[in-house]
């Protein structure tokens, strides 16, 4: 089979792959389509976590299944072999006689890894694969991260004046409210951007400063799961956070705030207060217990001094930095990051750069 025509058929696969964004994690993003001579007879993705699989959904939708003998099945990551949530989809592709098999990458999970190409070859299915992996890789970089590294993956997000600050300076006593930099074009990406991660951190000083919902607002999706930082338990109880309608998890110091206040804090519907040791690797701990969560990614809209945390400790894998068309002249510095470049965009006048991790 010409490679080239098998690229194109890949390509299909990822976009369809992509629609899955948001639902689907802590599984990958997986499309699959299915051709008979050069015309694409079926086509599904993973729509759900819990639901059935790309290559469930693509052999579904052929409505002649006396083609499936005499196809090829694309699918951008490779065929599971285990009984998880649902049954073995190469077991499926057996069953059904589907003699060519074209995968984009390997499945890095443990409980596949390998397996399900073997199985397939094993019953005599011809099998290719690497076609656009690296694509299927940056596709499921979230997924790739969460079941090797053993942690979420962590974008960081925030907006800067063109002098480079990330906010006023705030007086004692200030209303609380945000400095905005951007603009109204911006604030729906970044409700776009928190619908498709499963957890959203800050600091205490934003909780504070901002008092946010850390919601999903002007977008259709799920809210992420809220995770704040503060180690003395100091943010006001009557804080948005802190409104119960969506989980919601509080690393605190082992010491920190007397048992009345945590009391009052254990209380509140949907809310987790985990004591760590700041003093000893924090966020190595926090990572731990939100992979322990299944949060399989979590987007970073704190204050200066928690995302340069994150920089400095090289506890991140993406920076989308946002330049607005203002100047503070004074205020809070924005973080300092050195990354390797990766796009950009404009939006209505504010300049959208994307890092990722050297």
């Amino acid at each position: 089979m010409d490679r080239n025509i098998d690229e194109e058929y890949m390509r299909h696969c990822l976009r369809l792959a992509e629609m899955g964004l948001g639902s689907v994690a802590p599984n990958p993003m997986v499309g699959s389509i299915i051709v008979h001579d050069g015309i694409i007879v079926g086509e599904g993705f993973h729509r759900k976590y819990g639901e059935a699989h790309a290559e469930v959904n693509a052999i579904k939708s052929v409505k002649d299944k006396s083609l499936l003998n005499k196809s090829t099945l694309y699918v951008s990551l490779e065929p599971c072999s285990h009984f998880g949530k649902t049954p073995p989809c190469a077991d499926l592709i057996i069953e059904h006689k589907i003699p060519r098999v074209v995968i984009a990458m390997q499945d890095p999970y443990s409980e596949v890894a390998g397996r399900g190409i073997k199985r397939l070859k094993d019953h005599g299915v011809d099998v290719t694969v690497g076609i656009l992996e690296k694509e299927a890789q940056w596709l499921n970089r979230r997924f790739i991260t969460f079941v090797t590294e053993k942690r979420p993956y962590v974008i960081l997000k925030w907006a800067q004046t063109l002098d480079g600050f990330i906010d006023i300076e705030r007086e004692a006593g200030a209303p609380t409210q945000p400095t905005w930099i951007s603009n109204e074009a911006c604030k729906t990406l970044v409700h776009r951007w928190r619908s498709e991660e499963k957890g959203i951190l800050v600091g205490n000083n934003t909780i504070t400063n901002d008092n946010p919902k850390l919601n999903v607002r002007v977008w259709n999706g799920e809210n992420p799961t809220r995770i704040l930082i503060d180690r003395t338990l100091v943010s006001p109880v009557e804080s948005h956070i802190f409104d119960g309608s969506q989980p919601t998890i509080v690393f605190i110091g082992k010491n920190s705030g007397s048992s009345t206040r945590k009391e009052l804090f254990e209380k509140i519907k949907n809310l987790e207060l985990v004591s760590i040791d700041f003093a000893r690797d924090a966020e190595i701990q926090m990572f731990d217990y939100i992979h322990k969560r299944g949060i399989q990614s979590v987007i970073i809209e704190g204050g200066a001094r928690t995302l340069q945390g994150f920089i400095d400790r090289d506890c991140w894998d993406e920076a989308r930095i946002f330049y607005g068309p203002k100047l503070f002249f004074k205020g809070v510095k924005a973080p300092a990051i050195v990354g390797i470049p990766y796009a950009e965009d404009s939006i209505d006048g504010t300049k959208l750069f994307y890092l990722r991790r050297k």
